[in-house]
This record gives C-alpha cells, sequence and structure tokens, in this order.
C-alpha cells in the first residue's frame, strides 16, 4: 500500500471492536484507482479506506477482502465478505465510503449492518514501526 500518505485507526464503536489499526486512505484519483491492486495480502490490522466510493471491484487482485460500504455518517449500509478477486459489488447510491479489510475481519468482530465506525488518525512512522 505504497501510494497512500495517510492512515487511521477504524473501529467499530457499536460493538467496541477494533476493525484495523493500520487502515490507509484513498482520497485522491491515484490512489483511488490503485487502490490494493500489486499487494500480495491485507496483514491482519492492515486496510484501505476509499474516500469517496460507491462500490469497488477486485479486478487484478490475488486474495479475497472484505468490504463495509458507509454512508455519510460513517454508519455500515452493505456488508459483502470474502469478495474474491475479479469481482465487483453494485453501486451503493447513498454510499460515501468503502472500507476493505481482510477476508474474516467483519465476521470476528461481528460487524453488521447499522453499526457505527469510528476513524482516528494515526502516524504513519509509529505504523512502520508496529509492523
Amino acid at each position: 500500500m505504497r501510494w497512500q500518505k495517510k492512515a487511521v485507526q477504524a473501529t467499530n464503536a457499536t460493538r467496541a471492536t477494533v476493525l484495523g489499526r493500520r487502515i490507509r486512505v484513498a482520497e485522491t484519483g491515484l490512489t483511488r484507482m490503485v487502490g490494493l491492486l500489486g499487494e500480495r495480502e491485507l496483514h491482519p490490522g492492515d486496510g484501505l479506506l476509499i474516500v469517496p466510493s460507491q462500490g469497488v471491484h477486485t479486478l487484478g487482485m490475488r486474495f479475497p477482502i472484505d468490504i463495509a460500504v458507509l454512508d455519510n455518517d460513517w454508519r455500515v449500509i452493505a456488508i459483502r465478505h470474502a469478495l474474491r478477486p475479479f469481482r465487483m459489488t453494485r453501486i451503493f447510491w447513498k454510499a460515501a465510503a468503502v472500507l476493505e479489510l481482510p477476508s474474516g475481519i467483519l465476521e470476528s468482530t461481528s460487524t453488521r449492518v447499522g453499526d457505527a465506525i469510528e476513524f482516528d488518525r494515526v502516524a504513519m512512522a509509529a505504523q512502520r514501526v508496529e509492523k
């Protein structure tokens, strides 16, 4: 995830569970277009927040991912578990962002539609040391 320069921690505030400690933020045209392409896997704690986004694809990816579609209030409006490579979601007209996580994270954190997600900024230097 070399293109994204910002990172956040994602927490499911409804269930008090951490979804990821090193979630990169894709908020420019280039970072949204590149996304996770070129990555071999997502490690636990990693992920990508795509803002704005109303849907995603996994064309060219090598691994499945969990998808949480978020509205303007950071509430989950849709979930896709283990979206396999070379698939795409439908367009979610009310979506503001999409959170991409390692496969299995949404299930292990009991994340459901309607849950509120909170994001806290993390320093990139601290994030590199944690790995």
